[in-house]
Formats: structure tokens, C-alpha cells, sequence
């Protein structure tokens, strides 16, 4: 079978698609989440337009810290012009009733925050000849995400899927740059680990933060503790089961004293987006 004909380009050749893909535009506002997808366009725009374009990172309880950190310190290593916005997304009910459109009430408040601060003098955002940019990619298409909708209603521009690039293209772009975030595993936010119908809330997310980074400092790099009421759900690559029932004890306690009644194993192993599965049941 042969290869579909955007894969046969060089990541070169994709990076120089990009460029030029900005360089039409007078400056760009970048959503930027510190991931490989909003971080490689981040850094393409700033090669493209160097100080005409910004970097907007959407702060707020659904971003993990540790994901926050890596985010500040990709575009202070890059000399990325870089604005923090709050985007107060938890304040709307409708997010916290965490219906199977959650994602849109998320997205919607993140661009109408930013079009606020570009509608206000002075502020680093109050540009209003500069687009505003987001990354996703040809892959997103096919998954469940209602964010693009929220992004399709404020005219966000999507370069990859313009250009028809997908995740493995981005990732052998990085690659090819040499970028920290090559292989840096996808890392949504954490209202993503409730399971839908269950409230988001302030203290959810900080138990599943917690519960994050304990694995993580035990060595899972892919993993999601899956928030169920009393159960926490941990999914990790089954690669590291193994790993897993090494340090069970240690999880289990853990997790307990974490607030969670019962800790379970996904024997299914690692899926992005397994809570979307109750929804296609539906």
C-alpha cells in the first residue's frame, strides 16, 4: 500500500509550508497550551514573524502545574513572546455539569477571553490585525472534539489542517528541530479524567493532579487516572503493568489517602479519550 501523498514530504518541506503559511499574515495570536501540536506553531510563528505574533496560554484549575511549567519554560527557552490569560472557564455551569460538550464551553471561553484583550488598548493581545491560531491537526478531525466547533463559530485558524498535516508530520518536524516536545506524550486537561455527568470541580482536579504526578514521579510517562466518584481508574501503557504491580502498595495507599475509596487497573491499558466511549454509547 502506498503512502498517502502528504506523507512522502520531508519534514523540510512541511516546515517550510508552515513558514510560509504565516509569513502571509501580518502577525499571529497563538492558543497555546505548551503541547507538541500549539507548541510547534507557536515556535514556527516566531520564526516566521519573529515579535509580531503572541503566544496566549490559557491558565486555569483544569491546567495540570507541571504542564504549566513546561509550557513557560519551552517559550522562555525560545525567546517566545508569551501572554497568560485566565480564562475563568469554571465559573460557567454549564463546564461544570460536565456534559458531553464540555470541551466547547472550555474553547468558547478561551477565544472570547482572548478577543476581550484584543479589544483592549494596551494590552500585549489588543491587536486586532493579527488572526488567531490554533493546532489542530488532521487527526482531531476524526476524533470527538466539540472544540472545533467553538473554534469554527470565533474564525479560528487551524494551520495544519489547512496545510493537511497530521500528528506524525508535527512530531517529525520537532524532531527534526531538535524541539524538547518531539516526543513529549499528548497531556489534555485534567477535567478530561471526570467522567462525563459528574461535576468539575476545584477539588477533583487537584486529586487528580496529585494523583498524576505520583505516578509520574514513579516512572509513567503516558498514563490517566480517570476520576469516577470514588474510584479512581489508572490507565497506563500495558508496558508498564508490570511497573504498576511493582509499586501497588504504594499506589494504592496513595491514591487512598488522596481521597479515593477504591483504585482500580484498566486492564484495557492506555486509551486517549476513553470517556468518550460512554458517549458513542449513548
Amino acid at each position: 500500500m502506498q503512502a498517502p501523498a502528504n506523507q512522502k514530504l520531508s519534514p523540510e518541506t512541511w516546515l517550510s509550508k508552515l513558514k510560509d503559511h504565516f509569513a502571509r499574515y501580518d502577525g499571529a495570536i497563538i492558543a497555546y497550551s505548551g503541547g507538541v501540536d500549539s507548541a510547534l506553531l507557536t515556535y514556527v510563528a516566531h520564526q516566521a514573524l519573529g515579535s509580531k505574533m503572541l503566544a496566549a496560554l490559557a491558565d486555569s484549575p483544569s491546567l495540570a502545574r507541571r504542564e504549566y511549567k513546561h509550557a513557560l519554560a519551552f517559550a522562555s527557552k525560545h525567546d517566545i513572546p508569551l501572554q497568560v490569560i485566565n480564562t475563568q472557564e469554571m465559573e460557567n455551569p454549564f463546564y461544570g455539569a460536565n456534559q458531553g460538550d464540555r470541551c466547547y464551553h472550555c474553547k468558547k471561553a478561551l477565544f472570547e477571553k482572548i478577543e476581550q484583550l484584543r479589544r483592549q488598548p494596551g494590552n500585549p493581545l489588543s491587536n486586532l490585525s493579527w488572526p488567531v491560531f490554533y493546532g489542530a491537526n488532521l487527526d482531531d478531525l476524526g476524533d470527538y472534539r466539540p472544540g472545533i466547533q467553538a473554534a469554527d463559530e470565533a474564525a479560528i485558524l487551524a494551520p495544519y489542517v489547512e496545510l493537511k498535516m497530521d500528528k506524525n508530520i508535527i512530531r517529525s518536524i520537532c524532531a527534526t528541530l531538535g524541539l524538547e516536545v518531539a516526543e513529549k506524550p499528548a497531556m489534555p486537561c485534567l477535567a478530561s479524567r471526570i467522567a462525563y455527568g459528574q461535576e468539575v470541580n476545584a477539588d477533583k482536579l487537584k486529586q487528580v493532579e496529585a494523583a498524576e504526578d505520583y505516578l509520574n514521579d514513579l516512572g509513567f510517562q503516558v498514563l490517566r487516572v480517570r476520576h469516577h466518584g470514588d474510584t479512581a481508574r489508572i490507565e497506563i501503557l500495558s508496558d508498564d503493568f508490570s511497573l504498576a504491580l511493582q509499586h501497588h502498595k504504594s499506589i494504592s495507599q496513595k491514591l487512598h489517602e488522596l481521597g479515593f475509596l477504591y483504585v482500580a487497573m484498566d486492564l484495557d491499558g492506555f486509551k486517549s479519550g476513553s470517556l468518550n466511549a460512554a458517549l458513542r454509547k449513548k
